[in-house]
């Protein structure tokens, strides 16, 4: 009798501890990695970005300009307009080259880097304190004993999403 009266006041104030630390905390999971306050932020302006490089490649500008929004739609639920966003994102492609990134031992380029940036302008019309002007870059590499019009598709594609994922992070991650 006397273990069981001193085990179920025992067995109370762990429950009681239990529960409390339970409640106490708590924790916050945002699956998308945004973190805008919808209450103030409800609209999204994303501007056409022009290609502004010397060096172009056609379908790249189509193609970063769909995947931006895209990211941002998927991953948001912010609506985008046309004009008058909370939130305005506009830019241009400044930069599309490629370069000899390592030399074979015969003396000859045997790694070729392709790179992109992308100018940005964020505006926040909530909190100006957000604004930035900023330029993101992303790089791939591809042997040279493969040529650029085989691969270019395929890199470009990843540096798009990169340079996406970059801005998206900068504009909305808040990390």
């Amino acid at each position: 009798m006397f273990t069981l009266a001193l085990t179920f006041p025992l067995v109370l104030v762990l429950a009681f501890t239990f529960t409390l630390a339970l409640t106490s905390c708590s924790v916050s999971y945002k699956m998308s990695g945004a973190s805008i306050d919808y209450t103030k932020t409800k609209t999204l302006q994303i501007a056409d970005f022009p290609i502004r490089s010397t060096y172009v490649w056609g379908p790249m500008g189509p193609m970063f300009n769909s995947r931006l929004k895209e990211m941002f739609a998927n991953q948001t639920r912010l609506v985008q307009v046309k004009r008058d966003g909370d939130l305005k994102i506009e830019g241009e492609i400044t930069q599309y080259q490629q370069r000899n990134k390592s030399v074979s031992a015969n003396g000859y380029s045997a790694q070729t880097e392709l790179s992109m940036t992308v100018n940005v302008r964020f505006t926040n019309t909530k909190n100006h304190n957000e604004d930035f002007e900023r330029q993101f870059t992303a790089t791939q590499t591809y042997e040279t004993t493969r040529s650029l019009s085989a691969v270019q598709e395929e890199l470009v594609t990843l540096m798009c999403d990169d340079i996406c994922t970059q801005i998206f992070n900068a504009t909305v991650a808040n990390w």
